[in-house]
């Protein structure tokens, strides 16, 4: 996919398990917030193409692309929201611009998302008068008012400190259980990647490197996703690009290996929610692909599905 003379990315083919939520990583640089936005039709490439559900949302006429739309809800990275306007019309502003719904129906809409995110009581502030964890969460109940199937977010983390960051991973878990939405996640925050989602992709050298069920790329010995993982400088990613052939063949034969990696535990929903739909359907999914898997993907996922009873084996 290209602007101008830039190939932002190229051959990057990938299916969104329905229900599930996948995180794509990658560099700075790489194209992910355009690979989002190209998703939606928001930009448009002079070469490639972009299909959902047989929709191309950069040839196709302008109608079909915006009735496709219709199937996404985006969190932007800032909030995106409107200074002027409080939290409330924020949030209501795409069912009063997309919809006939009368006011009293709006507002039991509105009220109920704001409810999902914990912002009831903040609805008549300004986002100029609330933090930024706020105002991402304000923007995230913008985006489920019309009850969309697939939710793109564009590095919800993006500013927040750790703690804001954690309560952030388990309400993406939490409105998971609650709308059982496909979920999209592309963020630089390897505490959401590593807790939060069902699958993991990464971008990068314009190309897709991996995508896939978690326990793959959390166990993988590709060499730049080693390197993404553990924060080392020795490794493909450079400062500002890819290393040259030179400085990477010295950097191999000098720097230690890479440890192994235990997946971290995935967060399941808080206390009174219903489980997760999505997860007996990726349980039989990546049970079913379990033979073409690496052997430490295929390890990690058969020792997190152990206490839920034997597969392939005797469960200790």
């Amino acid at each position: 996919m290209s602007f101008g003379t830039q190939n932002i990315w190229q051959d990057v083919s990938l299916t969104l398990p329905a229900g599930e939520v996948s995180v794509m990583l990658g560099p700075s640089g790489t194209g992910k917030t355009v690979f989002l936005k190209s998703v939606i039709g928001l930009l448009k490439p002079e070469r490639g193409r972009v299909l959902i559900n047989g929709v191309d949302m950069v040839n196709s006429p302008e109608r079909e692309i915006y009735e496709t739309r219709k199937l996404f809800g985006l969190m932007f990275q800032d909030g995106a929201l409107f200074g002027s306007m409080s939290l409330f019309d924020n949030v209501a502003f795409p069912l009063r611009e997309h919809t006939r719904k009368k006011e009293s129906e709006i507002r039991r809409i509105v009220m109920e998302r704001m409810d999902m995110v914990g912002l009831v009581g903040a609805e008549q502030k300004l986002p100029g008068e609330i933090s930024g964890g706020m105002r991402k969460r304000a923007g995230l109940a913008r985006a489920l008012v019309l009850d969309p199937q697939i939710i793109l977010c564009d590095e919800p983390d993006s500013g927040l400190d750790p703690v804001r960051t954690a309560y952030l991973s388990q309400l993406l878990i939490d409105l998971n259980a609650q709308i059982d939405a496909t979920m999209l996640i592309v963020t630089h925050n390897l505490d959401i990647a590593a807790t939060v989602p069902d699958n993991m992709g990464m971008l990068f050298r314009r190309r897709l490197v991996t995508f896939g069920p978690r326990e793959v790329l959390l166990t993988s010995d590709e060499p730049v996703v080693a390197q993404f993982l553990s924060g080392r400088r020795e490794g493909p990613i450079g400062m500002s690009e890819e290393k040259d052939a030179a400085t990477l063949a010295r950097e191999q034969r000098t720097a230690p290996a890479y440890a192994p990696r235990t997946p971290a535990p995935q967060l399941e929903p808080s206390p009174g929610l219903p489980p997760r739909a999505a997860v007996q359907r990726r349980r039989e999914r990546v049970l079913g692909m379990l033979p073409r898997l690496p052997e430490a993907a295929r390890a990690a996922i058969l020792q997190s599905y152990a206490p839920a009873g034997p597969i392939g084996g005797t469960a200790s």
